[in-house]
């Protein structure tokens, strides 16, 4: 069977984590996707250095949204993509996610009558303070197609009244993500030499998330436990630009000095790093199923998380003060035979054929849009 036409299936992304996870899919799309980049993450410092290590072919960029107010962006999104769409119609939009870029992904491809298909559909915090947990649902009912990546995520989906019909378990493509961008062992160490930190002998540490940079106390209690961890192992502090001027902003760079602050990190060395930190810390969505995939423990600097599924095995949940501490040491205390359990269990995200499940759907929708046509996937 013939395979779609070029370009006929629009992946809207806009943030590094989307290019991270739907990096294999793209892939597996081949010349049929059309990959449109909203710039919601805008650095090239950044997105641009992610763009390269993951070979994303060009995207189409949108204009004027990265750094603007969250309804500045959904709104120039959606006017950029609808003109997009009306120009060049996609047979389906891929959107991944809880993103801006992904909701105004899904409200573009619905103003049209596109078919939307939501890879990581139905994840919830149950916390109405996340912009993002608005995002997911609304994504979720606007969506044809949910690829939710756990059962609970389906459980979840079908408690709201979703048709289980358009639900679909997948997998998370994180799974993909991690073992087809984790560096060879020697380059593994070679990153690590390169930092100046030995397997297992180091804490890594990610905070970016609004309520833990915005308020200048969260901050402070934050990188103080940071930097009593930092009298026992070193701790490893990949900087977020936006940090680091919440941490300018609030007079806190004195409590850097403790710290190996390092400038944002690669994918691929950034999985090299983690995958032999002793423990680590991160409010990032992301990290919490990169470990799992990883066998490395994690304590979550959150006040609320859409994926237990990587509780209590791999990660705990702690609020940014002495809790993130006792945390913290207590995972630390567990030392290699804890890693080694951990190493052990398989991740709850999936079997690492996300993607293709997803491919597949994919190629039904194209087949009742297109006569017949299927995804010339490798």
């Amino acid at each position: 069977m013939p395979a779609l036409p070029p370009r006929s299936i629009a992946v809207v992304l806009g943030t590094r984590p989307e290019l991270v996870k739907l990096t294999e899919l793209i892939r597996l799309l081949g010349s049929a996707a059309h990959v449109v980049h909203t710039g919601q993450h805008y650095d090239e410092e950044l997105s641009g250095r992610f763009l390269a290590d993951l070979a994303i072919p060009e995207p189409t960029y949108l204009s004027g949204i990265g750094g603007r107010p969250r309804a500045v962006q959904i709104s120039a999104a959606l006017g950029q993509l609808d003109a997009l769409f009306t120009a060049e119609p996609p047979r389906a939009v891929v959107v991944q996610g809880d993103t801006n870029a992904a909701l105004s992904g899904a409200l573009a491809a619905n103003a049209r009558g596109i078919p939307l298909v939501h890879v990581e559909a139905g994840l919830r915090s149950h916390d109405r303070n996340m912009p993002e947990e608005h995002n997911r649902v609304l994504i979720d009912r606007l969506a044809d197609v949910l690829c939710a990546a756990t059962p609970a995520n389906r459980d979840n989906l079908l408690a709201e009244g979703v048709p289980a019909g358009r639900i679909e378990v997948t997998g998370n493509t994180v799974v993909e993500a991690v073992r087809g961008q984790l560096p060879s062992h020697a380059q593994q160490f070679a990153e690590l030499a390169r930092i100046g930190v030995s397997s297992d002998g180091y804490v890594l540490a990610t905070v970016h998330r609004p309520e833990n940079t915005d308020d200048p106390a969260v901050l402070r209690a934050v990188l103080t436990e940071l930097g009593s961890l930092a009298g026992e192992l070193p701790v490893v502090l990949p900087l977020h630009p936006r940090t680091r001027a919440r941490i300018a902003a609030a007079g806190l760079d004195a409590l850097l000095e403790p710290l190996l602050v390092t400038e944002p990190l690669g994918y691929r060395t950034f999985l090299a790093v983690a995958r032999h930190a002793a423990l680590l810390v991160s409010d990032s969505g992301g990290v919490q199923e990169e470990v799992t995939v990883l066998g490395r423990p994690l304590v979550v600097v959150r006040n609320s998380t859409e994926r237990p599924e990587a509780m209590p095995d791999f990660a705990e949940l702690v609020r940014p003060e002495a809790e993130l501490g006792q945390a913290a040491r207590r995972r630390l205390a567990e030392g290699p035979a804890g890693r080694a359990r951990l190493a052990a269990l398989p991740s709850p995200f999936g079997d690492g054929l996300a993607s293709r499940r997803v491919v597949a759907l994919l190629t039904e929708l194209g087949a009742r849009r297109g006569g017949g046509v299927c995804v010339g996937a490798e």
